[in-house]
């Protein structure tokens, strides 16, 4: 039995690994696999990867592109989710701030910088022309902390992924301004290339059974509403979140990396500027 840690954010993307788990799909393969929550995000999973605290990472593509360009020691094994994430704009509910517009030279809340609230909030502001050298971010790990950051005034605005968020906008904590799709596929698997070499067998069996999950995960019965029960949904928001929604089982393109690669270099958001082998395994 080879053991296995994984770490991926606490959201509704990740139900098809709960689901192999709880079916012993990995137990099958010979795989003892932990999956350990990281409310705090794709910084907070880059650093994991880096430290070795994992084995795996379900995370951001611009997030691991960028920590792989500034030395961490991993490489993407594949896609995992090819849709966009839609990253909800929002500012709390007592604020004055009332549309997109009025962002400009505002604070941003951000869970880490490196992360995708980070990137993200770059992306935004240089979209809509904004000079991103002249930004302001409060880091506050995660949303937990963006609900109080807002709360106190301690910073106008925050991003996050509009699914998750939408029950703090149906409760009147947050407003919500707009979204901002990322131009690439958001979700990869990442694996520390110590893992990737000690152990190729394990890793390519542990893909080929997360991948049946996700092939099949749009078909399962009620699947919409266990989706909308365990992460404490609206039935109709988690159906138009899975009609938005597309899996992936292949490798990331290297023309969609070069993309990746050209926008955070654009932002001046990259380390060194690396070729793609440098980011992407191949078995």
């Amino acid at each position: 039995m080879t053991s296995v840690k994984i770490c991926g954010v606490p959201e509704h993307f990740n139900m098809p690994w709960h689901l192999a788990l709880e079916e012993g799909a990995f137990e099958d393969k010979g795989i003892a696999l932990e999956w350990i929550d990281v409310p705090e995000g794709t910084g907070r999973m880059s650093k994991m990867l880096t430290q070795q605290e994992t084995d795996l990472a379900v995370i951001l593509t611009e997030g691991i592109v960028k920590s792989i360009s500034e030395g961490n020691p991993s490489k993407i094994v594949q896609t995992y989710v090819t849709s966009p994430l839609y990253w909800g704009i929002y500012v709390s509910s007592d604020s004055n701030i009332r549309a997109l517009e009025e962002l400009e030279g505002k604070k941003a809340t951000v869970s880490r910088l490196g992360s995708g609230s980070h990137l993200m909030a770059v992306v935004h502001a240089q979209q809509r022309g904004w000079d991103p050298k002249h930004m302001d971010f409060v880091v506050v790990h995660h949303l937990e902390g963006a609900v109080e950051s807002l709360r106190h005034g301690d910073s106008d605005y925050f991003m996050w992924e509009h699914f998750t968020t939408k029950p703090l906008v149906d409760d009147g904590t947050f407003r919500w301004l707009g979204d901002c799709p990322t131009p690439w596929p958001c979700f990869v698997i990442a694996a520390t290339e110590q893992f990737i070499l000690d152990h190729t067998a394990a890793l390519k069996l542990l893909l080929e059974t997360i991948n049946l999950y996700t092939r099949e995960f749009k078909w399962i019965p009620s699947i919409d509403r266990s989706l909308a029960i365990r992460y404490s949904q609206q039935l109709e928001d988690i159906q138009l979140w899975l009609s938005k929604t597309q899996w992936g089982q292949q490798q990331l393109e290297s023309t969609t990396l070069q993309s990746v690669l050209q926008k955070l270099d654009l932002l001046e958001l990259l380390g060194e500027i690396k070729e793609p082998k440098h980011f992407l395994n191949s078995f």
